[in-house]
């Protein structure tokens, strides 16, 4: 009678054990598929605002309550190769963007783009533009218009085209790795 009370409750114990791994799985689960998933950043399309080999964590539920919006760095899903891309949006859907003389135009205006400044640096320095010339392309609905910060090292929305937003995985919130560069992209 003992021995059967003592293989009851640890029955009952591992059954325990089990329906919480389930659950505490299929919520990690949710959480990566529809919420927040970390991101490797591959290449040095966006540097110097991003780094290869940094790690950003991906709100991936904010674009289910909004589109994204002009500065935004998102990861993008442009093709069906299953690669994942961290570019900047420059432009949304009725937007009209070109460049000229090494800079960029949204609807005839002037883009203030403050995070390439030590791209704009570097180029200059050594004698080319950042940004080559392209001509006025017209945003069309549900899409985006992204871009690198390295422009000159970068394959983006001047190359592939707007990019539509069931291709855009998410936002970039946070570089957590490495813990010494910490920080919010911007």
């Amino acid at each position: 009678m003992e021995q059967t009370k003592s293989t009851t409750k640890w029955k009952s114990e591992l059954l325990d054990w089990l329906k919480s791994f389930v659950l505490i799985g299929g919520l990690t689960a949710f959480i990566y598929v529809f919420v927040m998933a970390p991101y490797v950043v591959q290449g040095r399309s966006m540097e110097s605002t991003l780094h290869d080999r940094e790690r950003v964590i991906v709100n991936k539920a904010i674009y289910y309550l909004k589109d994204p919006k002009p500065g935004d760095i998102v990861i993008i899903h442009p093709d069906a190769s299953g690669d994942n891309w961290i570019k900047r949006v420059v432009a949304v859907a009725g937007d009209t963007v070109e460049a000229k003389d090494d800079q960029l135009y949204v609807n005839g205006k002037p883009l203030g783009e403050e995070y390439l400044t030590a791209n704009k640096l570097k180029a200059s320095a050594a004698g080319v533009t950042l940004t080559e010339d392209f001509d006025p392309i017209t945003i069309p609905e549900g899409s985006v218009f992204v871009m690198g910060d390295n422009r000159n090292n970068s394959m983006d929305s001047r190359v592939i085209g707007p990019v539509k937003l069931d291709h855009v995985v998410g936002r970039a919130e946070v570089v957590y790795w490495p813990l010494s560069d910490i920080r919010l992209p911007h």
